[in-house]
């Protein structure tokens, strides 16, 4: 079964005409994106959009064959002429299937948000899954089927979506996720396919054949990653957009509640409002038993705090316990966490403080945390797939 990608914008296309936006800006040449339509081997359309005729000629394809159009979201604005030869489009009813003459299935998908999904079994037995803008299947059973071998739907837009198709095993190992649908919030160049190997999915420029079933190399997820950077620098947004779309994750909140102190609890509230729904949280410092177990991802926010609590434990802050066995206390520590994400086989994304750019801190505790985050940082990073540095919302990558 063979897929051309007639569009991959948002429906209102990518740049938009007049728009000013930095994504608009950059989104020139290849760059550019229509409206998202689908060609399924050269018999099936899902979305008809503006210039479809002329978008299937620039990718070498015709529309003559199309035997069904069907549509997968309201389309806002102009009435879309049919192009002369198409059969006039439709939607199937949620949970119906259609049978064409080619020998393909489709069953629709029903959504949570506005529009149809469609799920599409080919003549030799492929399987896509195609889902519209802002939408996430609702109700959909663990186990029902295999794994799809090509997935499109809004991985910026709709993480959980994935997330979803993950936990019940429609997305597996193996599953070509690509990314469409993009619009205003993708960011410009490789920032985009940065965030989206993150996720385990990739995009692909307008006019692009896919063949389903056929060997693509899946994005590589990192097992460990380390986000670093500065206060306010995005650090935690990062690390949480990272896990978005994983089907559960356990937050790690090294910092404790802090009663009393009403600036601390709101950057937890607002921390909390940030997470999906669906994400479990525990307050511990204790993190290599979570490291030995097996579960859900782990985001651990941060390093820094649960440093700050190994030297309480161990009386870092005094200079006498500090030379009489602190030291060594605090070092055995540090390997116990680096030694257990080494061996962990769960998906780990942390955070922590980068430290010591700055100003050096005026007493001699001070400078002794800055020292020991910064070798913290460095152990920790080693046994990394990946290491980010954010500095003013945008991600380095290190390693």
């Amino acid at each position: 079964m063979e897929v051309t990608l007639l569009g991959t914008g948002g429906p209102g296309g990518l740049p938009r005409p007049g728009c000013p936006c930095a994504a608009c800006a950059c989104a020139v040449g290849v760059a550019a994106r229509a409206a998202t339509a689908v060609l399924v081997d050269g018999a099936l359309l899902l979305d008809l959009t503006p210039g479809a005729a002329f978008a299937a000629a620039r990718a070498g394809r015709s529309l003559g064959g199309v035997r069904q159009v069907l549509l997968s979201h309201p389309h806002d604005g102009p009435a879309v002429e049919v192009p002369a030869g198409l059969p006039q489009p439709g939607r199937v009813p949620d949970g119906r299937e259609l049978a064409l003459l080619t020998g393909h299935r489709v069953r629709a998908v029903a959504m949570d948000a506005g529009g149809t999904g469609y799920a599409v079994t080919g003549p030799d037995g492929q399987r896509l899954l195609y889902l519209p803008p802002g939408g996430a299947p609702a109700g959909l059973e663990n186990g029902r089927a295999d794994a799809f071998d090509l997935v499109l739907l809004d991985v910026v837009g709709r993480p959980d979506a994935l997330a979803r198709l993950r936990a019940v095993g429609s997305v597996g190992p193996a599953t070509d996720v690509v990314a469409v649908h993009l619009d205003h919030d993708v960011p410009p160049g490789a920032e985009s396919r940065r965030r989206l190997a993150a996720a385990g999915a990739r995009a692909v420029p307008d006019g692009a054949t896919l063949t389903v079933g056929g060997y693509e190399e899946v994005p590589d997820v990192p097992r460990r990653t380390l986000v670093l950077g500065g206060a306010r620098s995005g650090k935690s947004v990062e690390a949480e957009r990272r896990l978005e779309s994983f089907p559960d994750v356990l937050y790690v909140a090294t910092g404790g509640t802090r009663g009393g102190d009403t600036e601390w609890a709101a950057r937890v509230a607002a921390h909390r409002e940030r997470r999906p729904g669906s994400w479990r949280t525990t307050e511990t410092c204790d993190l290599v038993p979570l490291l030995a177990q097996d579960g859900p991802a782990l985001l651990v926010d941060c390093l820094s705090l649960w440093l700050t609590d190994a030297m309480d434990s161990v009386g870092a802050w005094d200079d006498t316990e500090w030379a009489s066995g602190g030291e060594k206390a605090l070092r055995e520590r540090v390997l116990g966490l680096t030694e257990a994400v080494r061996a962990t086989r769960r998906t780990v994304v942390a955070v922590s403080n980068e430290v010591g750019s700055g100003i050096v801190p005026a007493t001699a505790s001070g400078r002794r945390y800055r020292d020991e985050l910064g070798r913290l940082n460095a152990a920790f990073a080693a046994e990394c797939e990946q290491v980010v540095l954010v500095v003013a919302g945008q991600a380095l990558v290190l390693r």
